[in-house]
Parts: C-alpha cells; structure tokens; sequence
C-alpha cells in the first residue's frame, strides 16, 4: 500500500508541474500568399483531358500543399510555421490589387501562377519577393527581370538547350524546325535557334504550319507536305498549343525522331522518373492530388520546399531575413543534386528531364558537356550572357 501511496503522489506532482509549466509561444509564421489566374483556360476539363505534354495537369496548389505537408514535422521542431493564403485575379489590375493587399495582409513571399506580365505587375507592385510557379518566357530572367522575382519553373532556353544537348550526344546534327502562328511560337522558335547554334547544330530548313478549320489552309498543316524535300536527321516542331504536335511523330516523310514540343520533350518533371527517390515524391503527389505529377506541379512543390527552407533558416524572421534565406536556399529536387537560385537572373538551376510521355529517355546537361563552375549553367542563360540588370 504504501508504495501504491508513492506511487500516486508521484504521478501527482508530474500532473502538477504539467499544468504550471509555461505554454510554449506560438510558431513563427511566414505568411505566403499564391496568386493565380481566374477562370484559368488551361484548366478546362477538355484542356486537361487531352493532357498534352509540358502543360499543367491541374491547380499549383495541390504540389505546394503536398510540400508543406511534408516538411510539418522540420516546422513543427523548427517552432515556425508557413502560413498559406491564395488570390484569384481576372485581370492584370486585379493581379496588382492582390498583391498589394496580401503584403499589406503581412504576406512575407507572394507565388503567382500567371502570365508574364501579371507576373511583373505583380512584382512591381510590392515589395516582396515573388516566386514564379508557371511562365517560361525568357524575357522574365533577362531584359525583363526583377531583383525580386525568382523562377521555379525551367525557362524556354533551358528546354530548348536540353534539347540540343540530347541532339549533339545522338549526333542529330541536322535540323528541321516546323513552326506554329501565334507569336509565342514565334518568339518560342527564336529561343530554340539560340540554343541550336549554342551547340553547333545545322538547321535545313524552317517551315511554318496552321491549323485551320478553312479548306484552302489544310496543307499547311499536312506533316508529309511539310517534312518533304529536305534531309535531315530530326524534325523540331515549336507549337506552344499542342495540339499540331502531338500528332506529328509517326508521320514524316523522312523516318526520323519528332522533338521539341512533341515526340521527345524537356520537362522539369515526368511522373515515370524513377531515380534519386522521384518515384516516392509523384506517389505521394498522386495520392494526394488523385493525378500524376506534372512538370508545373513539380515547380510549385518546390515553391513549397523553398519556403520551408527559408522559414527554418530563419525561425523569427522577419521578412528581410525570410528573403535573404530564400535568395541562399539549398534544395533537395529528388534530381540528385542540391539545386538553388541563379545570382544573376533568380532561375533555379536544374536537371531536365527529356520524355517522349512513357517515360524518362535521358537527362541534360548531357554527358560530356561541360562548365568552368556549375555544369547546370549550361542550360539557360548563363552569367556572361545576362541582360537583366536588375540588382539582387
């Protein structure tokens, strides 16, 4: 009895000392606040059905959540927490307004899933950093950039020159480039003529195609009409819509590989990828958002894992030191190598992945390719090629 007796009064005295004991302050929170496009038309149910290659799959939100939810145990034992808020925006004045109010909401980081020049007004509009889920255009990282505004997802020159590095390892040194209409496209075909003479390969020819509902205009899209007359070892088809492009390997006149929008693809991410612990991170992707993880997804998980990183860096913050933290951050893509933000133009330096849509068929930087510093500065614009002037 008398050692039941001990007993109870030492379990006593522990409840007591629980109650008495200070209450732990409440987690740090580095507010975030992703901004996205309203009535999104890259998210209509025909649009997402077709599922074409290089495009969303669905909302960023579903990658930055699964991110946060990974890393609450390192939050938790950190003593921060990221605090995640969202914005439509239906036009370029509401983009602005958005961010205005979510930095005057104490929002530390804004997120946009935007087009290029939302994206800028929404940067100008605050002063916060912004991380950039979705737009690749080139004109962001270089005459358009921002000190602040930092890319998650690869710009056109890193797909395009992951292309020609794949091409130059194959020795498929001569190019044919086919050519959508709209001004995208144009601008898009540009970038990949950059990188075709970056890695010494010869274009044959370029042909521009159309799609069209008129009679008089279908042989402008006609594969055989297009692809004749010229020798070639491969056929680039620049079409930022898809649709022309998927449906063009198979049906050259010549027999030969389709790349750049259709036929082998450079991604950021393909779900088929199976090293360096990828086929965990698209299974937990596909458990939680009930879709396989695509190349934006990829980008906005990773959105999420930067935060992460800040806010632990940084358990207190404030803003400035949550910024400076971000500018620095290490991160672990499952590509295997440590990524981490380009000094001279905010790109995330990355692997790409090259896929025909079964799978992953090879990785760039190539091998054999090399760089006096970082290998993964050879896709994309590197540090003596910069045009952004913007100070970081």
């Amino acid at each position: 009895m008398r050692q039941r007796a001990l007993r109870f009064r030492h379990a006593g005295a522990w409840l007591a000392a629980a109650f008495i004991a200070p209450v732990p302050a409440a987690a740090a929170a580095l507010k975030a606040t992703v901004i996205t496009l309203a009535d999104d038309p890259r998210m209509e149910r025909s649009r997402l059905e077709r599922a074409y290659l290089g495009h969303p799959g669905g909302p960023l939100a579903d990658g930055l959540q699964v991110a946060l939810d990974e890393a609450q145990f390192e939050l938790e034992a950190a003593g921060v927490e990221v605090a995640l808020g969202s914005a439509e925006a239906a036009s370029v004045e509401a983009a602005r307004a958005a961010a205005v109010a979510a930095e005057k909401g104490g929002a530390a980081v804004l997120l946009t899933d935007l087009p290029a020049e939302w994206t800028l007004a929404v940067a100008d509009a605050v002063k916060l950093p912004v991380l950039n889920l979705s737009d690749a255009s080139d004109r962001l990282r270089q005459q358009d950039c921002r000190g602040r505004l930092f890319h998650l997802i690869p710009s056109e020159r890193m797909r395009s020159d992951a292309l020609a590095q794949t091409l130059v390892s194959r020795k498929w040194s001569k190019l044919l480039l086919l050519v959508g209409s709209s001004p995208q496209d144009a601008t898009r075909a540009a970038t990949a003529q950059a990188s075709i003479k970056r890695y010494g390969l010869q274009l044959v020819g370029s042909k521009p195609f159309k799609l069209s509902a008129d009679p008089r205009e279908r042989d402008l899209a006609n594969p055989l009409l297009l692809t004749a007359g010229s020798s070639y070892d491969a056929v680039w088809v620049v079409d930022s819509d898809g649709e022309f492009a998927r449906t063009l390997p198979y049906r050259t006149v010549l027999p030969r590989p389709v790349v750049g929008d259709g036929g082998l693809v450079a991604l950021a991410w393909h779900a088929q990828f199976e090293r360096y612990g990828a086929p965990q991170v698209s299974r937990r992707f596909a458990k939680a958002a009930k879709r396989p993880m695509t190349a934006q997804d990829w980008a906005a998980w990773m959105a999420g894992k930067a935060l992460t990183a800040a806010a632990i860096a940084v358990p207190k913050g404030p803003n400035a030191a949550w910024a400076q933290a971000l500018a620095k951050a290490s991160l672990d893509g499952s590509k295997g190598t440590g990524l981490s933000f380009r000094a001279w133009d905010g790109q995330l330096r990355q692997p790409m992945l090259l896929s025909d849509g079964q799978g992953v068929i090879s990785q760039a930087p190539a091998e054999g390719i090399l760089h006096p510093r970082n290998v993964l500065d050879t896709l994309g614009a590197d540090a003596p090629e910069k045009l952004c002037q913007a100070a970081r």
